[in-house]
């Protein structure tokens, strides 16, 4: 059983791969990474590009894809975490401070879901204040997109001798 179990996981780590099928390996990590789950996808990112630069493109844009998709789980997690809460408590919670500048900047607060520690429990929170939903995925992948875009971009052309094989 151990052994098929290791078999298993290095039959994964073979498929996951980044040279052999990277897109696929970059759209898993990002979409893993937008969840709560302490990880980052940049790295995935810039490994692919780096390997193959002609992956530019496809990879900001399918780590866009996965890591906006991760966002929206992260709403669809909060939704659901506020509508058991509301069952539980049976009366309206108090917002802190976050959760009322949140309401108040409205979908266009998830604009700002690519910072790192804050970005991803934004989403969630969104998600908590039931905002609209197609409104913040756009929003996410705005903010995303450009985060993918500057980081690669700044990793390959501007710091490139820091990076080199």
């Amino acid at each position: 059983m151990q052994t098929l179990l290791i078999e298993a996981v290095e039959g994964l780590l073979a498929w996951m791969a980044l040279p052999l099928v990277g897109l696929p390996a970059v759209f898993l990590v990002a979409l893993v990474s937008a969840t709560l789950l302490p990880m980052g996808s940049e790295p995935a990112v810039f490994a692919l590009v780096k390997a193959n630069a002609a992956m530019f493109w496809p990879a900001i844009l399918v780590a866009t894809a996965g890591n906006t998709l991760g966002g929206g789980v992260s709403w669809a997690m909060g939704y659901a975490a506020e509508r058991g809460y509301e069952r539980w408590r049976h009366h309206a919670p108090r917002h802190p401070r976050l959760l009322q500048w949140l309401q108040r900047l409205g979908p266009k607060g998830c604009l700002l879901s690519w910072l790192p520690l804050v970005g991803d429990p934004l989403c969630a929170l969104a998600g908590w204040l039931r905002l609209p939903l197609l409104p913040c995925l756009a929003y996410m992948a705005v903010g995303k997109f450009l985060r993918y875009l500057i980081m690669t971009s700044l990793l390959l052309w501007v710091f490139p001798g820091e990076f080199a094989p």
